[in-house]
């Protein structure tokens, strides 16, 4: 379930008004492990963002790796970014602006084109970690670049187990 603007507001504060608040109570740098660098080889050194979703990113890429995935993130785009969401109308806050937001391969993914290069396996096991996928909304706004976390995000907090997540093997 994503989480409504307003659910933001009330959990997050406003990072338009106050980023240096903002970015000291809810914003924090991941050192990537080498070995998820090594199997994703165009992640940073170095991750900025809330820290509300670090769990279920570390979560996620430790299961992409188990399952045989991972090597399909080709490029790391970005997480905090305080701005609107791109096209929108009317001002709605991006789930970037409080880093609660991912986008991998973003050349290959572009917002608002009926494009998904993830593999079903891949998508499957973000949904699995709890992350909303943006590869699963409608045009004219798919963005499957796009991966975040849900409203829900604490029940997904803790490492889930490979029980129900097929390995690359198992799906052939």
């Amino acid at each position: 379930m994503l989480f409504p603007t307003a659910a933001l507001y009330t959990r997050y504060g406003n990072p338009f008004i106050n980023q240096a608040t903002f970015q000291k109570r809810w914003m924090t740098i991941w050192e990537v492990p080498n070995h998820i660098r090594l199997a994703i080889p165009c992640l940073p050194e170095k991750i900025y963002t809330n820290t509300d979703a670090l769990p279920l990113l570390k979560n996620v890429f430790e299961i992409l790796i188990q399952v045989g995935v991972a090597h399909e993130i080709k490029s790391y785009d970005g997480c905090f970014n305080v701005r609107a969401i791109r096209n929108s109308k009317k001002f709605v806050p991006s789930r970037h602006a409080f880093g609660i937001a991912f986008d991998f391969n973003a050349a290959e993914n572009p917002l608002g084109k009926d494009v998904c290069t993830w593999s079903e396996a891949f998508l499957q096991v973000w949904r699995d970690c709890g992350f909303v996928c943006g590869a699963d909304w409608k045009m004219p706004r798919r963005d499957s670049m796009h991966f975040e976390i849900p409203l829900d995000f604490e029940k997904y907090q803790k490492p889930i187990e490979l029980n129900n997540i097929p390995l690359i093997d198992d799906v052939k």
